[in-house]
């Protein structure tokens, strides 16, 4: 008998990443606030009786590869192989998160076929459930969080995690410029005096009430990766000039910049304005481009719509966006 489910997979900001130390295993430990947003991709799984474990992806994820080295194709046979169960298995995969921009988009990808396989194969029991923890902890550091992608305050290598509730509305900007930033570099160039520790409770407590002020959003990994790549901090310039209240990078393999942008209704009357400036100052960068997001909701759910402003697609986003009920 076929059986088909589909999942939307949202992308994550962190809204502060702190080192807190390292483990023995070479494991950093980090305290951090991820918020999901309504940009994200879309999955649909099919799955026919088999007594073989097969697992067939397609759709549209440009250069990403369609075998086990895809999160998404490992996250199934993992859990065939968990659950001792057969079937052949066809993702469709259809990627709006841009890849390797530190949104954690493949790791959203692993948590929705963990969650969707779980449904499929009638495996939801409390059992059940902390088994997917576990596998979400082997496939990746940001996996267990997409499990249930609501805000939350994340520690130790990212299976410690405490959802916060429901946070104030912020306006958000995130840009992506075209430089690779190597995560393994950053860490190698991580010393121990750059590490922030914990999050004060009071910092915590502050981001929860809304409150936007640049120390709040510290992320150890950028003061580092800002010294090796001052494009970087040209970037985060043009979205302070902007207007920003508060600026944060999130390096990944390629760059991101998160920014807290304007208080609560403040963005559409401000947005040409912003706008301008964004597709003027980013555009002295080569290759830029401007996509213009307005989600309704940062939770898992809802349409998110783009608007293309520039030239290049693809090479550079700077992603504006209203995001509704978010910190």
């Amino acid at each position: 008998m076929l059986k088909l489910i589909s999942a939307f997979a949202p992308a994550k900001l962190n809204l502060f990443l702190r080192i807190v130390g390292r483990r023995a295993d070479g494991y950093h430990e980090l305290d951090s606030i991820f918020i999901p947003i309504t940009l994200g991709d879309r999955l649909a799984i099919e799955a026919r009786p088999s007594p073989r474990r097969l697992v067939t992806l397609r759709g549209t994820f440009g250069e990403l590869p369609a075998d086990d080295r895809n999160l998404a194709v490992r996250a199934a046979l993992d859990f065939m192989a968990e659950f001792a169960v057969t079937g052949e298995v066809l993702i469709d995969l259809r990627k709006a998160i841009p890849v390797g921009a530190g949104l954690g988009g493949g790791s959203s990808d692993a948590a929705a076929v963990l969650l969707m396989m779980a449904a499929l194969f009638r495996q939801e029991d409390i059992d059940a459930s902390a088994r997917l923890a576990r596998l979400a902890v082997k496939l990746g550091a940001d996996v267990p969080f997409f499990l249930n992608p609501v805000p939350a305050r994340v520690t130790g290598i990212g299976e410690r995690i405490a959802p916060l509730g429901d946070l104030p509305q912020l306006a958000i900007v995130v840009a992506i410029p075209p430089i690779e930033v190597p995560t393994a570099a950053v860490f190698r160039d991580l010393k121990p005096e750059h590490w922030s520790g914990a999050a004060p409770e009071q910092d915590v407590r502050a981001i929860i009430t809304g409150a936007v002020v640049p120390h709040l959003f510290v992320n150890d990994l950028a003061r580092v990766a800002m010294i090796r790549w001052p494009e970087i901090a040209r970037v985060k310039g043009l979205l302070e000039e902007a207007g920003a209240r508060a600026a944060a990078i999130i390096p990944d393999w390629r760059n991101s910049v998160a920014l807290a942008a304007l208080p609560p209704g403040a963005l559409a009357a401000h947005e040409d304005a912003l706008r301008t400036l964004l597709v003027e100052g980013l555009g002295a960068i080569d290759g830029v481009d401007v996509l213009h997001i307005w989600p309704d909701s940062v939770k898992p759910v809802g349409v998110v719509s783009f608007n293309v402003v520039g030239h290049d697609p693809g090479l550079v986003a700077a992603y504006l966006a209203a995001e509704h009920g978010i910190g």
